[in-house]
């Protein structure tokens, strides 16, 4: 499942999509850092990809050749399901 960054609707993409792309959605670019499953927050230059260059816009269309559109939702978890993520962990270490 895809899901555009910008709009976090689901959407089906081609293997091999144009840098150019748009979401059907709300007409935003594909080709971003914040849909690539190299991105992250806390990376230097906020990607995994070592060899990738440095985009100054994350959510305007790139000509980053290291570019892999992540599969699921972009967008961090809900505040309901953090607090059952983080019962779920405490109940693994509560002692009966």
């Amino acid at each position: 499942m895809k899901i555009c960054a910008l709009c976090n609707k689901k959407i089906e993409v081609d293997k091999y999509f144009s840098r150019k792309s748009a979401c059907p959605h709300c007409r935003g670019d594909l080709h971003i850092c914040l849909n690539c499953r190299f991105y992250s927050e806390t990376a230097h230059n906020k990607c995994l990809e070592p060899k990738a260059e440095f985009q100054r816009s994350r959510d305007k269309a790139n000509f980053c050749d290291y570019f892999v559109f992540k599969d699921g939702p972009s967008v961090a978890a809900s505040g309901a399901e953090r607090e059952d993520a983080r019962k779920k962990f405490d109940d693994l270490f509560r002692k009966s």
